[in-house]
């Protein structure tokens, strides 16, 4: 028989054992929690900012925002600009929708988009005579523009062709196809800055050393900073 000082210790141990593995657990747990707790976070600011900036939109506005995807640091960087992905806007019904270059090139909901980006913040520009440019046939046209693309994939090495294609690219060549106006300055690879070594990184990883520094690319942000466009959040 045990005596009162052994089972004093073993259940002691027992007690010190149940609270580690709870402790175990908890940690293990946590980080599932945080990351959940995190995305109801993003959606709920999400749902609020879209609802107010809901009336001031007009389909074809263009939206801008931080990406989080793992590219996004080295274009930031290569472009000096916190931008890193932008859509196009058009209202199916109620729901105000972003047609983008993803993978594939698709369309999302306005309230999931924003909540995918860092901090859920957005910046959404117009065209600045769009009240003139972008009659119902404009639209129209501007629309079966961005359908040719859709569900191509999208391009990791920000080629010009329409085989495959990016962000910046599509609303570029949508607005080009149906209205005739470039929106933002086309610069080659060359002209960003990539001395930084996320950006040499990504370069390596993408075209190890064959880099294509005179393919003509168009930026989120020689977009977003266009003297063709107005804001309007």
């Amino acid at each position: 028989m045990p005596t009162a000082a052994q089972s004093g210790v073993t259940s002691k141990k027992a007690l010190l054992i149940t609270l580690a593995l709870i402790l175990l657990g908890a940690g293990l747990a946590y980080p599932r929690v945080a990351r959940r707790l995190g995305r109801y976070q993003a959606a709920r600011h999400a749902s609020a900012a879209v609802a107010q900036v809901a009336p001031r939109l007009h389909d074809g506005d263009l939206i801008f925002q931080t990406s989080q995807s793992a590219q996004s640091r080295a274009i930031q960087l290569a472009t000096k600009s916190e931008y890193s992905h932008c859509g196009i806007l058009f209202r199916r019904g109620a729901e105000w929708r972003v047609f983008e270059a993803v993978q594939p090139v698709s369309e999302t909901s306005l309230t999931k988009w924003v909540a995918r980006g860092k901090e859920g913040q957005f910046v959404v520009k117009r065209l600045r005579d769009a009240a003139t440019v972008l009659t119902p046939a404009a639209l129209q046209r501007l629309k079966k523009a961005g359908e040719q693309y859709q569900g191509k994939n999208y391009d990791l090495y920000f080629g010009w062709s329409d085989e495959r294609i990016y962000c910046s690219e599509l609303l570029w060549k949508m607005y080009k196809t149906a209205t005739g106006r470039e929106i933002g300055q086309l610069q080659t690879l060359r002209e960003f800055d990539l001395s930084h070594p996320a950006v040499q990184a990504k370069l390596r990883e993408r075209y190890g050393k064959q880099i294509p520094l005179d393919e003509k690319v168009i930026s989120p942000v020689r977009m977003l900073e266009s003297a063709e466009l107005v804001t309007v959040r």
